[in-house]
């Protein structure tokens, strides 16, 4: 009886060593070690790819999407687009940002409705409606073969942060409209802020709309 007492003394106190060693190799050291290295070799990626303005402020990630809406009007359920900004794709998953600090996420994903899917369908017509509205001006007008597929559907995270170059310069006439600015000007802008494929050949090119959004505040405060 005690030899099997000391048997089962000596298998639970290994247990413990093994788990306390394991909990600071593991738990502590490990992470230490990961976290000290992506902090050198990669500090941007590894803090979360922050954005900031042109006064330092962090006003999001460069990974995460944000839509830009006007406040909430009494009656009202869902905010209607601030239509000075560019706008991201569609998606109930982006928290409210208007080039500032204070955005947060609501959720995320996808709708998960099928292709023929009658809402989905109905949902997709009634954004096309509002791209043509929206960025048609009095010498532009948009064309419904013109609007690219992320205008009018939500990506499978719902936090795309992107929009193709397509999709901005569609935005161009409207955006030098609201804010007094040269269309050519506008048009340089989603030029400059275009991402070309990864290593040339991998995705698609690409316009960050946070980082076009901080570049037009910017343009604009110049502009007075």
């Amino acid at each position: 009886m005690n030899n099997s007492a000391a048997n089962t003394g000596r298998v639970l106190w290994a247990g413990l060593r093994a788990l306390l060693v394991l909990t600071v190799v593991c738990g502590v050291l490990y992470p230490l070690a990961v976290t000290g290295i992506a902090q050198v070799a990669f500090p941007g990626k590894a803090n979360g790819s922050e954005v900031t303005d042109a006064n330092g402020k962090v006003v999001g990630s460069e990974l995460i999407g944000q839509s830009y809406h006007l406040p909430l009007k009494d009656g009202e359920e869902t905010a209607a687009p601030d239509l000075r900004w560019f706008q991201p794709r569609p998606s109930n998953g982006l928290g409210s940002n208007s080039v500032n600090p204070r955005y947060k996420l609501i959720l995320s994903g996808a709708t998960n409705r099928s292709g023929d899917n009658a809402e989905l369908i109905q949902w997709v017509k009634d954004a096309k409606a509002a791209v043509i509205k929206d960025n048609s001006t009095a010498d532009y007008k948009v064309k419904p073969s013109d609007i690219p597929a992320e205008a009018v559907t939500s990506s499978g995270s719902g936090l795309d942060p992107h929009i193709s170059p397509e999709y901005a310069k569609l935005q161009v006439h409207r955006i030098a409209e609201r804010n007094h600015l040269d269309v050519g000007t506008v048009e340089k802008l989603v030029t400059d802020h275009t991402d070309d494929r990864i290593l040339g050949f991998i995705g698609e090119p690409r316009v960050n709309v946070l980082q076009l959004n901080i570049a037009l505040k910017g343009l604009v405060g110049e502009r007075g």
